[in-house]
């Protein structure tokens, strides 16, 4: 790449919650973002909003779009019955490590990833530690390497099988304190101001994660990933209450999925384009209102 690239938006973080394929819905603020050349220099995501994060700093709007709707037409990246062949309902080795190259199905604009001179950072869970680690660009020097952390982050518990990097085991970022919203790390990164890209409704609060016995089965040769698990709902919701007193004092702006017209399990490509369509219906409206918010920090060229 021979253009020099730059970010414009150096004083706001831009925070990704993950949310498997609920991310179909807030894919459109990505694609906007990215449309109206709109350069973050900080950016963090947690599971699906790794690649969310991914996509924006190879400012490829078209891949952002693609990632959470037609890609599910791939009939490669499995299903549920994956677990009857004995594997996971998803194939994370191919969805990740197999898609992204110039003559794969999905290709990535590694080049235009490594000339964005924009931090990252995206939330895995080190399995035998129990412990969150964060990925940076300077962590990813080829395109392997990227992918299979964006896979390590996403590596969601039952669905998907473990990545191993280095002979670690990595399961997805939400099983660590940041509950698969990484502002935390963004604001011991020193920010305080945030555009908060949320995959849950406003005033979610989260029951449960899933079934403790199914966890404690599934997963007991891992109890940091079955104490993750289990702690997640209170780290969760009280993270989320701290995003509400930081909307209230004008410190972030929050876009809450409110309207999701199809459920996160969903593999389905006509139902994502609806996900899709009315997460664009959304921005739509509040465009102006986020605009308004991020202006003054935008600088020119």
């Amino acid at each position: 790449m021979s253009e020099t690239l730059h970010s414009n938006i150096f004083d706001v973080a831009l925070v990704l919650e993950g949310g498997q394929m609920r991310v179909s819905y807030t894919a459109p603020l990505i694609v906007k973002l990215i449309q109206e050349q709109l350069w973050f220099d900080y950016v963090c995501g947690t599971s699906a909003g790794s690649s969310h994060a991914v996509n924006y700093l190879s400012r490829d709007a078209e891949r952002a779009r693609k990632s959470f709707v037609e890609f599910c037409g791939d009939p490669k990246i499995g299903g549920w019955l994956g677990y009857f062949k004995g594997k996971a309902r998803f194939d994370a080795e191919y969805v990740y490590e197999h898609t992204a190259g110039p003559n794969d199905a999905w290709p990535f604009d590694f080049a235009t990833f490594r000339a964005n001179p924009a931090q990252m950072r995206l939330a895995t869970f080190d399995v035998a530690a129990g412990k969150e680690v964060w990925w940076t660009k300077d962590d990813c020097p080829t395109l392997a390497d990227l992918m299979v952390r964006v896979r390590s982050s996403s590596a969601m518990p039952i669905l998907m099988k473990p990545t191993f990097i280095d002979n670690r085991m990595y399961y997805d970022g939400g099983c660590g304190p940041n509950a698969g919203i990484p502002l935390p790390q963004a604001q011991r990164d020193d920010y305080r101001k945030f555009l908060i890209v949320l995959s849950q409704p406003r005033g979610f609060k989260k029951d449960s994660d899933g079934p403790d016995l199914a966890f404690k089965l599934w997963l007991r040769r891992h109890p940091h990933v079955v104490h993750g698990l289990l702690s997640r709902t209170e780290r969760y919701d009280r993270i989320r209450a701290e995003i509400a007193e930081l909307e209230a004092s004008a410190d972030a702006y929050v876009f809450y999925s409110d309207a999701i017209p199809y459920p996160s399990a969903t593999q389905n490509v006509a139902q994502l384009a609806a996900n899709y369509e009315a997460g664009t219906a959304q921005l739509e409206q509040e465009w102006p209102r986020l605009l308004e918010w991020l202006s003054p920090h935008i600088r020119g060229d």
